[in-house]
């Protein structure tokens, strides 16, 4: 049994199956071409989606304060930092929360989750126009069709920051990757550092990565050599300076909300 590649529309061949939820065998499928692997059709969303925040996910916040750090160095030195983004699939707010403390204008964005840290502050998309980058992080692997996704965000911005682990040597087998994640099912996409480009590629974008789990696809040309830099200076105390720089919302943003919250109620 085949199926076509989601990405790149060749022929994508079965490479093994494995037990999804505890009790459904699923089969997975791996390009040759643009080493995208999927999954067959996935027909257990509904229960893995019982939850929309994974239990298993304990690197959450942890996760959300290092992206945040690496983000606000990407966009104060290379977009402009006095522009709109979005956090697509924004999940609590954290991640929206942690970035206008930086001082950058961001907004929420989640059909599936509720907004509770950073409420008042949803993306309008009738209001909110212009949006410089939105920022995508651990969604990818969530998608069934990850070009028509892309696509649709490309049409709110054409600068996308986003996260999802990549394998970048051979097909990882099913006990060796923990990012399968047959215990809970929500997993249908993997991609390699070579998937990426066919996406870039295929949206005439350019693709800048850490070749880990950090990607950017935009118009903008910004060597990889740079981008890495950005990534390691994020992690000494440049976000403080950009806090400084950029003045932090946190204070505004209280003084909105308790002006309007009768409104925002």
């Amino acid at each position: 049994m085949d199926m076509i590649c989601k990405i790149c529309n060749k022929k994508s061949e079965y490479i093994f199956s494995s037990l999804v939820l505890k009790k459904y065998d699923v089969k997975y499928f791996c390009c040759p071409s643009c080493e995208f692997i999927q999954t067959e059709e996935p027909y257990w969303m509904e229960e893995a989606y019982k939850y929309s925040i994974n239990i298993e996910d304990t690197g959450l916040v942890s996760r959300n304060i290092l992206f945040a750090k690496r983000t606000s160095a990407i966009l104060f030195t290379k977009f402009n930092k006095k522009g709109l983004f979005v956090d697509y699939a924004g999940g609590y707010g954290l991640f929206v929360r942690l970035m206008r403390d930086f001082g950058f204008d961001f907004f929420w964005s989640d059909a599936y989750t509720k907004n509770i840290l950073s409420r008042g502050f949803e993306y309008n998309p009738k209001t909110h126009q212009n949006i410089e980058a939105i920022t995508l992080f651990e969604c990818l692997e969530h998608f069934n069709d990850p070009v028509s996704e892309i696509k649709k965000l490309v049409e709110i911005s054409p600068n996308i920051i986003f996260s999802t682990e990549t394998y970048n040597r051979a097909t990882p087998a099913p006990d060796e990757w923990d990012y399968y994640g047959f215990s809970h099912g929500q997993h249908i996409s993997f991609y390699s550092g070579k998937t990426l480009e066919t996406i870039a590629k295929k949206l005439n974008l350019n693709l800048c990565s850490n070749g880990k789990s950090y990607h950017l696809l935009t118009t903008k040309k910004i060597g990889k050599t740079v981008f890495n830099i950005l990534l390691k200076i994020s992690l000494t105390g440049f976000p403080l300076l950009i806090k400084r720089r950029l003045r932090s919302k946190t204070l505004s943003d209280f003084k909105k909300i308790k002006l309007n919250r009768s409104i925002l109620e």
